[in-house]
């Protein structure tokens, strides 16, 4: 079975580390894969060796890239003709640039040849996965009820919509009404629990960190929807409130972006030079985790983020707003008495997105409580473990493809 599969970049994040794992291990079942994507722009962090060092030479479109732009219509028709060339069985497109233009150009070649209107469509799949979604927290409402109507136009030729959580997939088919509700499929990330975690200590010894030191980290593109700025609110609510953690609290933002320059001087305007470290980007990340203490995400809207995963799968308690698929990752609600403006879970806490007064509070509950924080993040790991390989993904898309085939 040959499959196009096309993301609209291999940047720092998930999805890159997604698609080359689907491509090696659907090769090694006996399918084809041509991995197409664009390019990276400079005010990101390029992933592509993520795909050479598994052996994956993709087929790179220098005029698809994340913006949208009239180049659009030549990566259109760019692709049309790599379709004739490979024959795909099943085009899979990930991600929301990739899926316009992957989707536009999958109509294109099911029904049109060149002179020829077909009276049948070719006999190809059309898949899409949602990582996340643009539909809110990135744009203004009139182009967000854009984006909303061409999604709802794009869902007509899709044959089957993958997203990576039931949360998603209640927001997407009953919020936004793209789709109809069966051509929806959940399908879980995947992790490679194999990836090395063993730590050096490396990290707390360029941060001049003791072992008495608490260290809290976030860990993601230096993005506004990722709004790191509540961390930075937060950590500073922290100091003043909390003087008996301030001596020996520390936060490390592992990552890189467009908004670096404007989180650093936000940081020294609330005196957290001291206290606040920009690490950039670290492509020794996974190792990294078990050094934190307590991981953080801020997101203003996320599908379900695999570095949260990564960090549960190290032993890491969470505190994150509550976006997303990310409730569907900390597993049961945990009863409580006490007002605290955050809810606690069986791997972390969660709490609404923005409050900054809320998030300070879950930091300083799960910082000062040792004990809870080894005991969720123990249970994390297990959860992981059990859920989250990326040989059950591959399975699970072996097994989409196959159905559709049929």
């Amino acid at each position: 079975m040959r499959i196009a599969r096309i993301i609209d970049r291999l940047n720092v994040g998930g999805p890159a580390k997604h698609v080359a794992w689907l491509t090696v291990g659907l090769n090694a079942a006996g399918f084809e894969t041509v991995l197409i994507t664009g390019t990276v722009p400079a005010s990101e962090d390029d992933m592509s060796y993520f795909a050479r060092d598994a052996g994956i030479e993709p087929v790179v479109l220098q005029s698809m890239s994340r913006e949208l732009s009239l180049r659009d219509l030549f990566v259109i028709f760019q692709l049309v003709a790599l379709f004739r060339r490979q024959s795909p069985d099943v085009i899979h497109t990930h991600k929301s640039k990739a899926g316009a233009v992957g989707r536009i150009a999958a109509w294109i070649y099911r029904w049109l040849t060149p002179g020829t209107l077909l009276l049948r469509p070719r006999q190809c799949r059309v898949v899409h996965t949602y990582h996340g979604h643009v539909l809110h927290s990135y744009f203004g409402p009139l182009k967000t009820r854009l984006f909303v109507a061409i999604e709802r136009l794009l869902a007509r030729c899709t044959d089957r919509i993958v997203v990576i959580s039931e949360q998603q997939r209640q927001e997407l088919s009953e919020h936004f009404r793209i789709g109809r509700r069966e051509q929806y499929q959940v399908v879980p990330l995947g992790l490679d629990l194999e990836e090395g975690q063993a730590s050096s200590g490396e990290l707390r010894r360029q941060l001049g960190l003791q072992p008495s030191n608490l260290l809290v980290g976030i860990v993601g593109r230096l993005s506004h929807v990722k709004n790191h700025a509540l961390l930075l609110e937060s950590a500073a609510q922290l100091l003043e409130e909390a003087p008996e953690l301030a001596q020996r609290l520390h936060f490390v933002v592992i990552g890189d972006g467009e908004l670096r320059a404007e989180l650093e001087s936000r940081a020294e305007e609330l005196t957290l030079s001291a206290k606040v470290t920009f690490a950039g980007f670290r492509s020794d990340v996974v190792s990294l985790y078990t050094e934190l203490d307590l991981v953080a995400w801020t997101s203003l809207n996320e599908g379900t983020p695999l570095t949260m995963i990564e960090a549960m799968h190290a032993g890491r308690a969470v505190v994150s707003t509550d976006v997303g698929g990310v409730v569907d990752l900390l597993g049961a609600r945990t009863p409580s008495d006490q007002e605290t403006g955050f809810t606690l879970w069986d791997h972390g806490a969660t709490t609404p997105t923005g409050d900054t007064q809320a998030f300070t509070r879950a930091l300083a509950y799960l910082l000062e409580r040792p004990e809870m924080r080894q005991e969720m993040g123990a249970r994390a790991r297990t959860f992981v473990q059990t859920h989250y390989s990326k040989e059950r993904l591959i399975g699970d898309i072996e097994t989409l493809y196959r159905e559709l085939n049929k």
